[in-house]
């Protein structure tokens, strides 16, 4: 999509959740949501790795909501959707951005061998080979 000249942008999900919470303290938050609401492709990596608090579940939410049927999104987990709950610490809201994500979306499903793993032992393979 870059090479076409569409905006995307790469982000862990615990950088951006900093990022809104540091925006929400200093007055900026709106401005903030709506810079990442102008991104053509957005991609949200490490979903589900570390529990949100409250208030950083309900800025991840707000920005879900602005981007829904607007803009693409690609949110990478390792985490099924049936964990997803111990992320957010709240089952409605947790439903509510599992809403968002999924609707109208293609999900892909890669396995679950690790990639930088494998590269690693193939690395590690060859230098002692």
């Amino acid at each position: 999509m870059a090479e076409t000249g569409l905006s995307v942008r790469y982000t862990t999900t615990s950088a951006l959740v900093n990022e809104l919470a540091e925006a929400d303290a200093g007055r900026r938050l709106s401005s903030v949501i709506a810079r990442y609401s102008k991104i053509d492709l957005w991609c949200l990596d490490e979903f589900g790795y570390l529990n949100l608090d409250r208030k950083g579940a309900r800025l991840l939410f707000q920005i879900f909501t602005e981007r829904e049927e607007r803009k693409a999104t690609a949110v990478a987990t390792n985490s099924p959707f049936t964990e997803w709950d111990k992320t957010f610490g709240d089952a409605r809201l947790c439903t509510a951005i599992a809403d968002r994500i999924t609707f109208r979306c293609t999900p892909i499903q890669t396995g679950t061998e690790s990639y930088r793993y494998q590269a690693t032992q193939e690395s590690l393979f060859t230098a002692e080979g």
